[in-house]
């Protein structure tokens, strides 16, 4: 390694909970973790800025499966190639963004190998909340040049995640009807610029009016609060007054889970498609009756995506000039814990970053 690098890298660190402590709550510290050698094929990467995602959060609650205590948080990451173990590596000095999973890199079905997303795991073991990260060059990509760091780390998990749905499972296509449940999330937001990008009409839920407002503002053709039980009524009456000729939804993208499929079925087009990532309703289950299965309404799971995923979504948010929606941005590793309290109210209107280290200002075009 080259003299003029830290042999050391500061980072947030999980930290097994104190058995007393009910209920569970991991913790997280900032301390100080040796650089490791660079093996073949890899590169070092300076975090110049890292995004937070709910998953941090629930893993501090003991509700995330190979959580590995004394591994780094964040699965999130973007800054510049300051070292290879090939000198003549090509991927030296270019602004790049970590892909936040392993394991999975071209199957349109699943991973095809052992699969893991960073931050926390036992694997892969890195994480992004971290000043360095030592990684395989296969697992960064070049940072699209209209994005910051702050906005290129907003992007990887909640992109991938959002590109594999609308794309991938529902093939959202210009001129077609799409409601996405809870904006203000990070993959309803981006999953919302992708389909406002393919032409498509966005419809969107929330339970803040002025979250469906700021989308409506960013392109979406109306919404209604999820709070208020009529609101697939509500939906409809907006496709009907919007789209009278065909006042069906195509597709829905969804990160709730729970009812959905009853709230929107009789919204949705026959053959319509209904693809949840997340289950952040309740109870943790989705009924399907008969009355979906004679509709040939369909119900799609879908978890992130490949690596071939992501180089797709890169190069489309790279062509349309798509910027991701920070919400805030914190200063300093050190800070972190005010993000976690942010996630915890769940009041953000996109991602929350962290700069990480001095140089993450002047990390602009």
């Amino acid at each position: 390694m080259s003299p003029t690098l830290p042999r050391t890298t500061k980072a947030l660190i999980l930290r097994q909970s104190p058995p007393e402590r009910s209920p569970l709550f991991h913790d997280a510290i900032f301390q100080d973790q040796p650089i490791p050698a660079l093996k073949k094929g890899e590169v070092l990467v300076k975090i110049n800025a890292a995004a937070f995602n709910h998953r941090e959060l629930w893993i501090r609650k003991g509700m995330y499966p190979r959580i590995k205590p004394g591994t780094t948080f964040g699965a999130d990451g973007a800054g510049k190639v300051v070292a290879a173990f090939d000198p003549a590596d090509s991927l030296l000095s270019k602004r790049v963004f970590l892909t936040p999973a392993h394991g999975w890199v071209s199957d349109p079905n699943g991973p095809e190998s052992n699969f893991g997303i960073l931050g926390s795991s036992a694997f892969p073991p890195i994480g992004t909340f971290s000043e360095y990260v030592a990684v395989s060059r296969d697992e960064v990509i070049p940072t699209p040049a209209h994005l910051t760091d702050e906005q290129a780390a907003a992007f990887p998990l909640a992109g991938l995640t959002a590109w594999r749905a609308v794309s991938v499972l529902a093939g959202v296509q210009a001129g077609q009807n799409v409601l996405i449940t809870g904006i203000g999330g990070g993959v309803a937001l981006i999953a919302m610029q992708f389909c406002l990008a393919m032409g498509a009409s966005v419809y969107v839920t929330s339970g803040s009016q002025d979250k469906i407002d700021r989308a409506v503002r960013m392109g979406a053709k109306g919404g209604a609060s999820y709070k208020d039980a009529k609101w697939p009524a509500q939906i409809g009456a907006q496709l009907k007054k919007n789209t009278p000729a065909r006042p069906t939804l195509d597709a829905v993208i969804d990160g709730g889970g729970a009812e959905i499929m009853q709230q929107v079925s009789g919204q949705l087009k026959h053959g319509g498609k209904v693809v949840c990532y997340g289950m952040t309703g309740s109870p943790t289950k989705i009924t399907l009756t008969m009355g979906e299965v004679m509709r040939n309404q369909q119900l799609l799971g879908s978890m992130m995506g490949s690596r071939a995923d992501l180089i797709a979504a890169t190069a489309f948010i790279s062509k349309h000039k798509i910027v991701p929606v920070v919400d805030t941005v914190l200063q300093g590793l050190e800070s972190a814990e005010e993000g976690f309290e942010m996630m915890k109210r769940w009041g953000q209107f996109g991602k929350i970053v962290v700069r990480v280290g001095k140089d993450a200002e002047k990390a602009r075009l």
